[in-house]
């Protein structure tokens, strides 16, 4: 007869052996003398669990859990099975369980952190793969899920750093895959992309053949999101109109994702009517949220380029209630009636207070930073390609990097932009080393080049900026207000706060009204080194701004401007969403284009209607 012993054995073995079922059998034929064996049991739930039998396993690490009760595994084990059952307060309970007998172990932290995902509460999610990648560094599965928590919360530069090494990991399960390859792709690395996707490690059949249609509609995605429509178009003859046509109804996600990637490219083709079509093929599934919206933005696309512009509005009108409901479980305070989704912190700067700022030795107007700025969707994107375009400038693509330095002042306890008075020399210069040390992650050779820095946003950072670099040249880029405000309408957005804040248009008018009167105050306090560069001006006489734009940067010969459009199409990534149209050069369609939903701006008018005065623009 059989010791139980020699049964824990040989359940081991078979375990060994890829043999769960056979690991189950001999249990079976060995209880109830192994109930109270800790040993047996392990092995039964880990069994139970492999193959499918996750209220069994349940059952299994439940006891074990009562059987040693100090043992912070068996409670971990509970809760990971738990949540994939389906029974997330199980899970919950257990996982706190876990985490009162071994704080320190990152493996808890990582599943809390998998179980809020699940729950979609971001924030702690976010903060739970956080600390699990703290305690163990190398926890790769840990990074890519925290990195992921930080991209939905809008969280770029800690999303770029958990991922700074990512295109050397070992190969990801197909569905890993695809997250992290997006994520690189908008971190602007599409090699390593494409390399994450080429080596993704496939399901069994028939799972398998599924997950290279989702693969090969993300490779297009890739290829157009860089300009790279000739691969795109390759890529896209490996997703044949007949076969997401044949898919079961359980690869409804496979089918939206073929189905959005045809209809992107209908989009670059011209074919509006088609894109259209298929962007409405896109949306009869229920897939995830970011993709519903994805679909419905670019329908609203399709839509309005033929005219469409009551069935186009309807279409965004959907899109931003998508969003919405994605920024709910990231923001919910954003979503109060008198939130401000812009507001930085702290407040304005009185001249009272900027008066006895002390003088502290600082970069001249060559050696700062060209920080572009304005309002999103202001022509931002076009300036930046232009001076990127000039051998004399460096742009470094959009980032937050003076947002990061406030945040920085406040964690260490200093208010934002009150304390900015008491800063020492040698504070400023911290901070001046600090943003700099974020430029080099991604110029790595900037030389003699003068850097570009643009971000709309930093519009609301002028306090800061004025402290690092008070001699910095800024230009305000200005284009008809019902223009920006239906354009940031028509994005689908990252940022949770700009799925708020473009939401609706009367939330919109607010933040654009909220944003130029903090500008404004700023600009008297500060009377920083301003040009305005106005949208429909450099339309109508291009070279004429060019030349201005030359003068004002010091620039000795400003031919190089010219040829932004040709500078574009050879870059390898524009992170903003007018990536596509900045390869077409200057053209009019987007000027008065907010005319075609005047009815849906009427009620919206009186509130902008002072910023339309003082910017000559007429309503």
């Amino acid at each position: 007869m059989s010791t139980a012993t020699d049964l824990v054995t040989a359940m081991l073995q078979a375990w060994h052996a890829g043999e769960p079922e056979q690991v189950i059998a001999i249990a079976g034929q060995a209880m109830p003398s192994l109930q109270q064996d800790e040993g047996a049991l392990s092995l039964l739930g880990v069994a139970q669990q492999a193959t499918g039998r996750l209220q069994q396993a349940a059952a299994t690490f439940g006891q074990l859990a009562q059987l040693q009760p100090l043992v912070s595994s068996h409670w971990n084990n509970l809760a990971v099975v738990c949540r994939e059952a389906g029974d997330l307060g199980a899970a919950e309970r257990a996982l706190l369980t876990a985490l009162s007998l071994a704080p320190n172990d990152a493996e808890v932290h990582y599943n809390l952190g998998l179980l809020r995902t699940q729950q979609r509460q971001w924030l702690p999610a976010r903060q739970s793969l956080l600390d699990a990648v703290q305690l163990a560094p190398h926890f790769i599965e840990a990074r890519l899920q925290a990195a992921y928590a930080c991209h939905v919360c809008g969280d770029n530069t800690q999303q770029e750093a958990l991922l700074i090494d990512a295109g050397h990991w070992p190969p990801q399960p197909a569905e890993q895959a695809l997250v992290l390859s997006a994520m690189l792709s908008v971190q602007g690395d599409l090699e390593s992309a494409l390399r994450t996707l080429a080596q993704a490690s496939l399901p069994a059949e028939p799972a398998a053949a599924i997950m290279r249609l989702r693969i090969a509609a993300q490779r297009v995605l890739l290829h157009e999101r860089n300009n790279q429509v000739e691969a795109a178009q390759a890529a896209l003859r490996h997703l044949p109109p007949a076969t997401l046509d044949a898919l079961p109804a359980q690869a409804e996600q496979a089918r939206a994702e073929g189905w959005r990637a045809h209809a992107v490219m209908a989009m670059r083709d011209g074919a509006y009517a088609e894109a259209a079509a298929q962007y409405q093929r896109a949306l009869s599934g229920n897939h995830n949220e970011e993709g519903h919206a994805s679909a419905a933005f670019g329908l609203g696309a399709a839509l309005d380029r033929q005219g469409r512009y009551p069935e186009a509005w309807e279409a965004l009108r959907h899109a931003h209630a998508t969003q919405l409901e994605i920024a709910r479980h990231v923001v919910p305070e954003l979503l109060a009636a008198d939130s401000r989704p812009l507001q930085v912190t702290g407040g304005y700067l009185g001249r009272d207070v900027h008066a006895p700022w002390n003088s502290l030795t600082s970069p001249g107007s060559r050696q700062s930073p060209v920080f572009i700025v304005g309002f999103p969707r202001s022509g931002t994107t076009l300036l930046e390609q232009m001076l990127d375009a000039h051998p004399e400038f460096q742009s470094m693509d959009e980032r937050a990097y003076v947002h990061d330095l406030i945040e920085s002042m406040e964690l260490v306890g200093q208010r934002y932009p009150g304390d900015l008075s008491k800063l020492t020399q040698q504070d400023v210069d911290q901070l001046r080393g600090a943003y700099q040390r974020l430029v080099q992650q991604v110029v790595r050779a900037l030389g003699d080049r003068c850097l570009v820095d643009k971000n709309p946003l930093n519009m609301l950072c002028l306090p800061m900026i004025m402290r690092l670099f008070p001699n910095a040249r800024i230009i305000l880029c200005l284009r008809h207000p019902c223009d920006v405000l239906l354009s940031c309408s028509m994005q689908p957005f990252r940022s949770p706060a700009f799925m708020v804040l473009c939401s609706s248009l009367q939330r919109l008018a607010e933040g654009y009204v909220n944003a130029f009167e903090q500008w404004h105050h700023d600009v008297e306090v500060f009377a920083p080194n301003i040009l305005e560069w106005r949208y429909e001006s450099v339309v109508e006489e291009f070279d004429k701004q060019a030349a201005r734009l030359g003068e004002f940067l010091e620039i000795s010969d400003s031919s190089a401007l010219k040829r932004f459009a040709e500078h574009a199409r050879n870059k390898r990534f524009i992170s903003t969403p007018s990536y596509a149209q900045v390869t077409e050069g200057v053209h009019r369609k987007a000027v008065g284009r907010w005319q075609h939903y005047r009815e849906q701006f009427e009620p919206i008018l009186p509130v902008l209607q002072p910023w339309l005065d003082r910017f000559g623009y007429s309503a």
